[in-house]
């Protein structure tokens, strides 16, 4: 298992780590099998999504927003970030990715984000080779 740190500079904001991810897997010499990436967050989560076009990443926390907005007048938590909770809740807290032939499986388009959805902060996720 190898712990990754990531510092994000938005209150939201999506952080391409496939290169780490792929980078980690060739350095264990795996060549089969499933790497499983997990943020150690409950405002931050992981996702795979596409990685070709930077507007997805902005229409995606658009959209987020639109159902989570940041204030809302019912809202309980002290600390003031429910939204973040629930983006966290909704995108997952981690993500499985085939490895084969020493590398990850994934689709021409795809890649594997970050999400920050409280930052800017410094945030660590993890990732375990089985």
């Amino acid at each position: 298992m190898k712990t990754f740190t990531v510092k994000t500079t938005e209150h939201d904001q999506m952080v391409d780590i496939t290169s780490e991810l792929n980078n980690f897997v060739k350095a264990s010499g795996v060549k089969e099998g499933v790497l499983v990436v997990s943020s150690l967050h409950t405002t931050a989560g992981i996702t795979v999504n596409e990685n070709a076009d930077p507007d997805v990443k902005i229409d995606f926390l658009r959209r987020l927003d639109e159902v989570y907005p940041w204030e809302h007048a019912e809202d309980l938590h002290g600390e003031g970030n429910t939204a973040s909770h629930l983006k966290t809740s909704t995108v997952g807290s981690s993500e499985m990715v085939i490895i084969s032939g020493g590398e990850l499986v994934l689709g021409t388009w795809q890649g594997v984000y970050f999400c920050e959805f409280d930052g800017p902060r410094q945030r660590k996720y993890v990732a375990k080779i089985l």
